[in-house]
């Protein structure tokens, strides 16, 4: 998969964290044929960042979905699901320290917005799953194109 290229400026954070890309792109291609990045920022400081590269073709969804929190070790793997309409099914499967796991997840794609269900700690399992009573309340903002 190809990385998600920067459009435009980045603002410098103060205390040496990576900068951010502040511009957002509209959305004018078609949701079934497409590749789009997008960024949630959240955390005290808004510290903790997740990025998301999907590929949409034939209504398959395709990418890479990272999870960095600020000084905890990060989730980054790959994503694996379906969209009908504006709502997308995905499996997350990720490595963190040293560990593979999996979470499915559930999107919608709104505008130049992708929102997510949330998480919650399952206890019987020890694991995150889908917070399948929440509502879509995770927005990520687009934040560029892939760049092939």
């Amino acid at each position: 998969m190809a990385a998600c290229s920067p459009g435009g400026p980045k603002t410098e954070n103060k205390d040496g964290a990576q900068p951010t890309d502040t511009t957002l792109v509209k959305n004018n291609v078609n949701a079934t044929d497409t590749s789009r990045c997008f960024l949630l920022t959240e955390g005290k400081n808004n510290k903790d960042t997740t990025t998301i590269e999907l590929a949409i073709k034939n209504k398959k969804v395709t990418g890479q979905m990272i999870w960095l929190p600020y000084e905890k070790d990060k989730r980054t793997g790959t994503l694996e699901g379906v969209i009908k309409d504006d709502s997308i099914h995905a499996v997350w499967s990720f490595m963190q320290e040293g560990m593979r796991d999996s979470i499915p997840l559930k999107f919608l794609l709104k505008g130049n917005l992708l929102v997510q269900k949330p998480l919650k700690f399952d206890e019987k399992t020890g694991k995150q799953q889908t917070d399948e009573k929440a509502g879509y309340t995770l927005a990520y903002k687009e934040t560029g194109k892939i760049k092939k």
